[in-house]
């Protein structure tokens, strides 16, 4: 059970949509604190760059013929692009369009699960198994890429 679990809901993109749902809630609830006539204007500066970051990463990881899948075995190191801006793009990405959420939600608690619980989850769950399995697989290219470029930014 654990593993269909595992399979089916333990994947970036689920958590990602629950930390939108988790925005919206925030935003629906309401809070004293918010962004006001600026939150439009930077949920749509947010939204453009992550949807821009994750599909740059995307191509260029398909152009590079690897997988996009974070459980997936790697046959290509990607270090150009948006992978000398961060190793992480996708989630920095998704990150953007969490911080869009907030803006438009107009929830400044919003910023909170986005920072702190999202990235943390990312990290801890996915990230750095995936850089273990780089550096297994590509050594001292991934060490060096690693010690270059950000996980985040």
């Amino acid at each position: 059970m654990e593993k269909a679990l595992e399979r089916w809901l333990d994947w970036p993109q689920a958590w990602a949509v629950a930390a939108l749902a988790m925005i919206a809630f925030l935003g629906w609830v309401g809070f004293p604190w918010g962004f006001g006539a600026y939150g439009p204007g930077l949920a749509l500066a947010c939204l453009i760059v992550g949807l821009w970051l994750m599909a740059s990463a995307v191509l260029q990881m398909r152009r590079a013929r690897t997988t996009v899948n974070p459980r997936g075995e790697p046959t290509a190191l990607v270090t150009d692009g948006v992978f000398a801006i961060s190793r992480n793009p996708i989630y920095l990405g998704d990150t953007f369009v969490l911080l869009a959420a907030s803006f438009w939600f107009d929830t400044l608690v919003g910023l909170c699960v986005v920072t702190v619980a999202f990235v943390a989850v990312m990290t801890e769950r996915f990230i750095k198994t995936e850089e273990e399995r780089l550096g297994e697989a590509f050594g001292d290219e991934a060490a060096a890429w690693f010690l270059k470029t950000r996980r985040w930014l």
